[in-house]
């Protein structure tokens, strides 16, 4: 009965790592830990934004079905049940460390251990999330001036790595049951400051985008939307080109990271009984399109990187039909011989073949700056966005990997077989008017406050 570490980062695009094809990004120890596992590569978010993705992790449930929508914790007075509680009452030490970003405090999240959360990084308080109409993120454009060299930019996670690899030494081998710790670090997420040597490591290497804001899907209109919220035309070719290596630096700063804790299982003994499994919480744009962050269901915001070894998976092996974070969640009951309740979703990871055409996932998107929801389907080759108010786009994403050419009308029976299977998992159109109902009740909560 193997326990289980999950390392994850935050805001990490898999095509920036040497594993994913990335020329120079330097991921040396990702390479280590998929040369002794299974790289995954179709791994998805389900919502390519922090909160809503790390509340469907916790909860085993959709984002709607939770209604974990947005950054903004008004309303949010939710008591699910979280992996964390369910296999504590099976016997399981549950241990979380570092960034948690969900929809309660940490202390409400059911682990034996709640180490270093925060304060400041328990949960966002954004409330400039408003859709009908749509507000603007004033001063956004001032993120484009945070990067470069700082002796501190890596101390909070480097406390709660220091923190994870004290808990190993302590508790790996002699606790008197089976183990799960999940470690959230808050790299590569903006601001892209790093150390003076890991700046210094990709000098020459800041480059651009190859795809900027006039290609044709990024004339989109909920691409439009988003550069006007954040302000990136604003961002100069400096500013970008600086914020990407400063982004590469933090990479190569998580990637050293996961080697702290590749080594310590070594020596420890334990590397043969633990399975280890890297993620992200939701991806980067990194200028692609024009756009910053996430918060739209394109690959570069969507796509996970997820690499898993242990005792279940199969050494240099790769799975290439589609995953999601609720399939990680549920490999970790797979791998504790526990129950997971029935209307979870997700499939344990090592139950997932390595190449099945007909495996869907679903992700959607509800919070700020797009004018309305949009849901995401991969199938296959396939991939379709139904946006609720803009056309939609259907991508063959194993063809045009960068998606560029929009085939929804030139392939309407996908495009019909990608929506049937949306709707067998919800209605966009109810959905869509449930979440805009709880933004809604959120800024009468606001406004009754003043």
């Amino acid at each position: 009965m193997p326990n289980t570490i999950v390392l994850m980062s935050d805001e990490h695009n898999p095509r920036f790592s040497s594993v994913y094809g990335h020329p120079f990004v330097q991921t040396p120890n990702m390479e280590r830990l998929a040369a002794r596992g299974t790289v995954f590569r179709s791994a998805y978010c389900p919502s390519p934004l922090c909160v809503p993705t790390r509340s469907a992790f916790l909860t085993g449930k959709r984002v709607h079905e939770i209604s974990v929508y947005s950054n903004c914790p008004v309303n949010m007075e939710f008591d699910y049940p979280t992996y964390a509680s369910v296999l504590a009452r099976q016997g399981v030490h549950t241990v979380h460390i570092g960034k948690v970003h969900a929809y309660t405090h940490p202390d409400k999240l059911g682990f034996s251990e709640m180490i270093l959360p925060g304060p400041k990084f328990v949960i966002p308080t954004s409330a400039n999330h408003g859709r009908r109409p749509m507000m603007s993120n004033p001063l956004s454009a001032k993120r484009a001036e945070q990067f470069g060299p700082r002796e501190d930019a890596f101390d909070r996670d480097l406390s709660r790595m220091d923190a994870a690899l004290e808990w190993l030494r302590t508790n790996a081998k002699t606790l008197d049951a089976p183990w799960t710790l999940c470690v959230c670090l808050i790299k590569p997420h903006f601001p892209h400051h790093v150390t003076q040597e890991l700046w210094d490591r990709y000098e020459g290497k800041d480059d651009l985008p190859e795809h900027g804001p006039d290609c044709d899907t990024a004339r989109h209109p909920y691409m439009q939307d988003l550069r006007k919220y954040f302000e990136t035309h604003q961002f100069t070719e400096e500013q970008i080109r600086a914020q990407r290596r400063g982004y590469y630096g933090c990479v190569t700063f998580v990637d050293e990271q996961l080697g702290r804790i590749l080594s310590a299982l070594d020596e420890l003994g334990i590397a043969e009984e633990t399975n280890v499994v890297y993620t992200t919480d939701h991806g980067e744009m990194l200028g692609k399109f024009g756009m910053w962050w996430k918060c739209i269901l394109l690959d570069d915001a969507t796509h996970l990187p997820l690499i898993a070894a242990g005792p279940d998976f199969k050494a240099g092996a790769e799975v290439t039909t589609p995953v999601d974070l609720l399939d990680v969640q549920a490999a970790m009951f797979e791998s504790l011989g526990c129950e997971r309740p029935d209307d979870w979703r997700g499939t344990p990871l090592q139950q997932i073949p390595a190449d099945d055409p007909e495996r869907v996932v679903f992700s959607e998107y509800h919070a700020h700056g797009t004018r309305s929801g949009a849901f995401m389907i991969r199938k296959g080759d396939w991939k379709l966005i139904y946006y609720m108010e803009a056309p939609h786009q259907l991508f063959n994403v194993v063809n045009d990997p960068e998606e560029l050419s929009n085939l929804y009308e030139d392939e309407p029976d996908k495009a019909a077989e990608l929506e049937a299977e949306l709707r067998a998992i919800c209605s966009p159109e109810v959905e869509n008017e449930k979440a805009h109902a709880f933004e809604e009740a959120q800024f009468a909560t606001l406004a009754a406050r003043k």
